[in-house]
C-alpha cells in the first residue's frame, strides 16, 4: 500500500512538472554527445529498479546502466530502503527522445528487526522511453513486467527524472 501511494505521488509530481513546461526545448548538446559517454543524476521510482536517488551512465554505444538507492525513516515508524540496478539497451533515439529495452532488479526492506515485505526481491523487463524536458533534464517512463519473489508477476510503471552532465 505504501509503494502504491509513493507511485501516485511520483506520477503527480511528474505530471505537474510536465504541464508547467510551455515548450520542449531540444538541446544541441545531446546530439553532439551521441558518440560520447554521459552520466546523469536524478530520482527514480518503480517496483523493479527501486525508489530513490539514481545514477545513470550511458556508454558511447547503445547501453545505459543505472543504480538506485533510497532510504527513508519517518518519525516513529520503521525504516524503509531499497537498492536497485537497471540495464537499458537503446532501440532508437533522436535529439529529444530515445526508446529502449530495460531490465531491472531490486531489493526492498521495511522494518525494525526484520523485513515486513513477503516479496522483497523484484525483477522486471520491458520497454521504456526517455524524453528531453529542458536542456539536460530528461524524463523516463517505463512499462515493465515485474516478477516479485513470492511468484507474482504484474505489469507496472517506472518513472525517473535525470539531469545529464555532458
Amino acid at each position: 500500500m505504501k509503494l502504491q501511494s509513493l507511485m501516485v505521488v511520483c506520477l503527480f509530481i511528474v505530471a505537474t512538472i510536465h504541464t508547467v513546461q510551455a515548450q520542449v526545448a531540444v538541446s544541441n548538446v545531446k546530439g553532439d554527445a551521441f558518440g560520447k559517454s554521459v552520466y546523469g543524476l536524478g530520482f527514480s521510482g518503480g517496483p523493479a529498479s527501486g525508489v530513490g536517488i539514481s545514477y545513470r551512465y550511458h556508454t558511447e554505444g547503445k547501453s545505459s546502466l543505472q543504480a538506485v538507492f533510497g532510504i527513508f525513516k519517518p518519525k516513529n515508524t520503521d525504516t524503509f530502503y531499497s537498492f536497485g540496478a537497471e540495464y537499458q539497451l537503446d532501440l532508437t533515439r533522436s535529439n529529444s527522445a530515445r526508446f529502449f529495452f530495460g531490465a531491472a532488479s531490486s531489493y526492498y526492506y521495511n522494518g525494525a528487526g526484520g523485513n515486513n515485505y513477503s516479496a522483497p526481491f523484484r525483477f522486471g523487463a520491458g520497454l521504456g522511453g526517455e524524453f528531453l524536458l529542458q536542456d539536460a533534464v530528461h524524463f523516463t517512463f517505463q512499462g515493465l513486467f515485474t516478477y516479485f519473489s513470492d511468484g507474482t508477476i504484474l505489469p507496472l510503471p517506472q518513472l525517473a527524472i535525470h539531469y545529464y552532465f555532458y
